[in-house]
């Protein structure tokens, strides 16, 4: 027999009933009744129940046991009582009679319970993460994180795709995030960069004329955590293509992302049609570029029903350049109590509140409700009802000023109004590509101009496109939303000498700059470059939707807390004295 196991603790069946086994695994827990121990012993596959009396040889060494501590036992088989059999397990038709029992690995007393539901604060699950782990639904969520990989993988490979790894040493480049930069050694004073994305190297993987690449790619960024996102590290599916265009890109991907959901989606609806939605009309109808299409809500611009109108706030808004009015429909929100619980959530939010109108049953039938409609009248309220498609029952309400100061907020109370009245339809995964987005962007304060987005993109037009205003300049960039979060970014990417350095010349890089940050590829695209495009898929944020966890660290095995830190392994730490001096470094204390 194996030194350590027959069989694993989820095969054992009725078939089975007579036989000598052995199994090894963790101590669930242990129950006693009137006199007979029964064990719950759990391996990564199941559990199995064991138990032994005062007549078994092995009944004082199971008496020493307790929760987690590792053993191997030695048994047999016995069917259950009919009564006794549990459906819930694989095994729950048969027990094993312990003949023998060996403790592989004891334990301590326990910071946190493995066995049943208990809540425990992050930092504690994370400072035992091997403990955590253990625990039922985790074991699940990394089972799925791993599968969900495979099936990637397989998908990519049936696509023809070619899977390369990049170097992970390699020179700081522009991603929209900070670097986490590596000191080097044989070279003091200069430092190497762990990438961001493998951005670079897979353009260069298309001038080297692999036509198709792709990898599970670690990515390294030093950012402020956030529930759906890492302040370290995450995985994506990588990938680039020569020779395509943005269809060929979205036609290319849709399959795999599609396919994964429908095999790991719990039977939940995928959808089949994914829209294309500009990044402008993003921002109007859902005040977001990642909306939640479940959502049947759209904002609109109804500016003109206010301008000039008795209510003066809005009005003198209307009186400034770019500034706008939108509505909120809020269809089967036509009561004053839910407008006034709207009206404080966007206090909460920081702005002074959200007008509102709601239509009722008045004395001559319909009538609109509510402070706005007092002071515009009815003829410019029944034109938001009409322009809206609300009637009786229904709410809306309205945001001013300039869209990106109230966007953000508009977007969560869109979010909320859908939640509340159950309007987002649960139980589905709604996709969106938002595309056409800004190249650039200007700083409020001081007006330079720099990248909104991927640099390394082509702007729609060429050359041309990059004579006139840059904040027109609009570039084949795409993401793909569901459920109102981000899963791929991509784009068409610049592969041509003159009009990279012209667009970053817009951002205030000069030639000499730009060749030498991206000096390998600048001289790479000088020897006949494919136009080529690809993306990235957050594989956190894949599993995170599939699981239907709200945090991204429920489907990552050794994840940071929200301060960047790793409490189990104890980073960051500080170096010790010989290491700083062999890398030229010193430490300035921190005031």
């Amino acid at each position: 027999m194996h030194a350590f196991r027959s069989h694993t603790c989820a095969e054992l069946t009725k078939e089975n009933v007579g036989q000598t086994v052995r199994l090894s695994g963790w101590v669930h827990r242990v129950r006693d009744h009137g006199g007979i121990l029964f064990i719950d012993l759990r391996d990564h596959f199941g559990v199995t129940q064991v138990l032994a009396d005062p007549d078994s040889a092995a009944f004082k060494d199971v008496e020493k046991v307790r929760s987690e501590w590792c053993i191997r036992i030695d048994g047999e088989v016995k069917a259950r009582h009919p009564e006794l059999i549990n459906p819930k397990i694989p095994t729950g038709e048969v027990e094993v009679f312990v003949r023998g029992l060996e403790v592989l690995g004891a334990s301590e007393e326990l910071p946190l319970m493995v066995f049943g539901d208990q809540e425990y604060p992050e930092e504690t699950r994370l400072r035992y993460r091997f403990l955590d782990l253990r625990r039922e639904k985790m074991q699940k969520n990394m089972k799925l994180r791993s599968d969900v990989v495979r099936s990637i993988r397989q998908r990519m490979w049936d696509k023809d795709f070619n899977e390369f790894q990049t170097p992970i040493i390699t020179a700081s480049s522009p991603e929209g995030a900070r670097d986490f930069l590596v000191p080097s050694r044989l070279h003091p004073g200069k430092f190497y960069a762990l990438p961001q994305a493998p951005q670079q190297f897979k353009q260069l993987l298309m001038v080297s004329g692999f036509d198709k690449y792709f990898q599970i790619a670690p990515c390294f960024r030093d950012e402020d955590p956030r529930a759906d996102r890492s302040p370290t590290d995450f995985y994506q599916l990588d990938m680039e293509m020569s020779f395509v265009t943005q269809e060929d890109v979205f036609n290319t991907i849709q399959p795999v992302i599609e396919g994964v959901f429908e095999e790991f989606g719990g039977g939940h609806k995928v959808d089949k049609h994914w829209p294309q939605i500009s990044y402008k009309d993003a921002a109007l109808w859902y005040g977001t570029d990642k909306p939640d299409l479940r959502n049947p809500i759209k904002m609109q611009d109804v500016s003109e029903h206010f301008a000039g109108s008795g209510f003066a706030i809005f009005a003198k808004i209307l009186e400034q350049d770019g500034t706008q009015i939108r509505a909120i429909p809020a269809p089967s929100g036509g009561s004053r109590k839910f407008c006034d619980r709207m009206n404080k959530f966007a206090q909460e939010q920081g702005l002074p509140g959200m007008g509102y109108i709601f239509w009722r049953d008045g004395e001559d039938g319909m009538e609109a409700a509510g402070p706005l409609a007092k002071n515009i009248g009815p003829e410019r309220t029944e034109a938001i009802r009409q322009q809206l498609k609300l009637g009786k029952g229904d709410a809306a309400f309205f945001l001013g000023g300039k869209p990106e100061a109230f966007e953000g907020v508009a977007g969560r109370a869109r979010v909320v109004i859908g939640n509340e009245l159950g309007l987002t339809e649960q139980n589905r995964f709604a996709f969106a590509w938002i595309v056409d987005f800004p190249m650039y962007e200007a700083d409020e304060e001081t007006g330079k101009v720099d990248f909104s987005h991927n640099p390394f993109s082509m702007p729609q037009g060429g050359m041309e496109a990059l004579d006139g205003n840059p904040l027109d300049v609009l570039g084949y960039q795409y993401d793909l939303a569901c459920n109102g979060y981000e899963l791929v970014s991509g784009a068409i990417r610049n592969h041509k000498p003159e009009i990279m350095f012209k667009a970053f010349e817009l951002a205030g890089y000069g030639e000499d700059e730009v060749r030498k940050r991206f000096g390998g590829m600048v001289n790479a695209f000088q020897y006949g470059a494919p136009p080529h495009g690809g993306c990235a898929a957050g594989i956190d944020r894949i599993v995170m939707l599939l699981a239907d966890e709200a945090n991204i660290r429920e489907v990552m095995l050794f994840p940071m807390n929200q301060r960047a830190e790793d409490l189990m392994m104890n980073a960051p730490s500080e170096p010790m004295a010989d290491q700083l001096m062999e890398l030229g470094l010193r430490v300035i204390p921190q005031d």
